[in-house]
């Protein structure tokens, strides 16, 4: 059992990087003061570059840091962190949303003249998510209306009606893109898990039966589907009938505009560690909005923790490789920021959860790697990419996809499961019987 001083430790550390560094770096740099809105792009000195083009899926991750995070800045800038999200919300429901055929769009340019009219639901996905937080943050009735018609748009268009679960890619009128490289034909563990991830903020704000059905018809679906339910390790891409295959780079998704972006090769099993450690705790907190933190998914739950326990850390440099396979060593060992903070908040749970001594060992030993090799110790956001050792490839602190939610909120889920910690583990030393 970990000591109280040392649980108290991390949290304090945490607590620094996130108040102290991470949600003064966006908030002194990301508010798009001409044009509203919030400004991604940022190099590894900190300095703004490229055209300010707006994704949907980081400017509603903005706006959900800085809900779901306010809480978290010095207090004298609160109402500082306030006004960013209140604006940010304007800027995507007066200028991303689709107000003659609904959904939001995918990319706009800076000025919030539509760029791609597109309706990935990756990106309505991070919309509900946004406005649902946004709303339990500042009783916003618009941002709920407007979150609770996002969830109906995607059951509307995007449900498969045949194979069940979502058709993730939509052209601007709603209907199917085409199969091939426009990926009409493909669905996705990223876009599913997500589409959970948001049903479970919108249950949480509005507590529809709709909406917990539409959550555990998700949930479930995922790990009868796209978990291998004897290693636990999830797949990356399948066809519309959920028979997997090798992954490709999709357009308008991370891994194909990613700076650094290496082929998996041929394998159909083809995984994440740091999707698969999202995924443990993802689930077991909407289990935990569901009332059910006895579901019978319990025991596959345990293997994909154990699964990314045994492939995914780097038990000599620290830290969580990108890529592997199914049942193997990974296949790409370079460490990429998401997952490494990722892995933080699925290894603690997976500690909280079973007082599995390797589960906090590995959290500790990958928040030592992401303190020394992935946060900028004078800017206070995290870099992008790191080969093995932790030696900077992409030093970027901020791209057009990555902005405070990763980072900021790995760190603040670390924070609330370390403390209470801290105080289970007082109440056990207090106690004579356990001696």
């Amino acid at each position: 059992m970990p000591r109280i001083d040392r649980i108290r430790s991390i949290r304090g550390e945490m607590s620094d990087a996130l108040s102290g560094g991470i949600l003064p770096f966006w908030l002194d740099r990301s508010i798009d003061r001409e044009f509203g809105g919030y400004l991604t792009c940022f190099d590894a000195e900190g300095e703004p570059y490229g055209d300010g083009a707006k994704y949907l899926v980081t400017q509603c991750r903005m706006v959900w840091a800085f809900s779901a995070l306010a809480a978290h800045v010095a207090k004298p800038r609160r109402a500082e962190a306030e006004a960013a999200a209140r604006q940010g919300a304007r800027f995507l429901i007066e200028r991303m949303w689709d107000g003659e055929r609904g959904g939001f769009y995918w990319k706009s340019n800076r000025d919030g003249s539509p760029a791609d009219r597109s309706k990935l639901v990756y990106g309505e996905a991070f919309a509900i998510y946004a406005l649902a937080e946004f709303h339990i943050a500042y009783r916003d009735p618009e941002a709920l209306r407007l979150a609770s018609a996002t969830f109906d748009y995607v059951k509307r268009h995007a449900s498969d009606a045949l194979y069940g679960g979502y058709l993730e890619n939509l052209e601007a009128d709603g209907s199917p893109s085409p199969p091939g490289e426009r990926a009409g034909d493909r669905k996705s563990l990223d876009i599913h898990m997500h589409l959970m991830e948001a049903f479970t903020a919108l249950y949480r704000a509005t507590h529809r039966e709709v909406h917990a059905r539409a959550l555990r018809e998700a949930r479930d679906l995922i790990f009868l589907r796209m978990v291998d339910p004897e290693k636990g390790f999830g797949m990356n891409q399948f066809l519309r009938d959920f028979r997997p295959v090798p992954a490709i780079p999709i357009p308008r998704t991370w891994n194909a505009e990613r700076e650094s972006n290496e082929a998996l090769g041929e394998p159909a099993d083809t995984t994440s560690y740091g999707h698969n450690l999202e995924l443990f705790w993802l689930t077991r907190a909407a289990n935990a909005a569901l009332g059910d933190p006895n579901d019978p998914l319990d025991p596959i739950l345990r293997r994909t923790l154990a699964h990314s326990l045994r492939w995914g850390i780097d038990r000599e440099f620290g830290g969580v490789y990108r890529d592997g396979v199914g049942d193997g060593p990974a296949l790409v060992r370079d460490k990429e920021w998401w997952q490494n903070f990722e892995a933080l908040v699925g290894l603690l749970e997976g500690y909280a959860a079973y007082r599995d001594e390797a589960c906090f060992e590995a959290f500790a030993d990958t928040w030592a790697f992401v303190r020394d090799r992935f946060l900028d110790p004078a800017l206070g956001e995290s870099r992008q990419l790191l080969d093995r050792a932790g030696g900077a490839l992409v030093g970027a602190l901020g791209n057009p996809w990555k902005g405070a939610y990763h980072t900021g909120r790995a760190l603040l889920e670390s924070i609330l499961r370390l403390g209470m910690l801290s105080n289970e583990e007082a109440i056990w030393a207090a106690n004579p019987y356990n001696h």
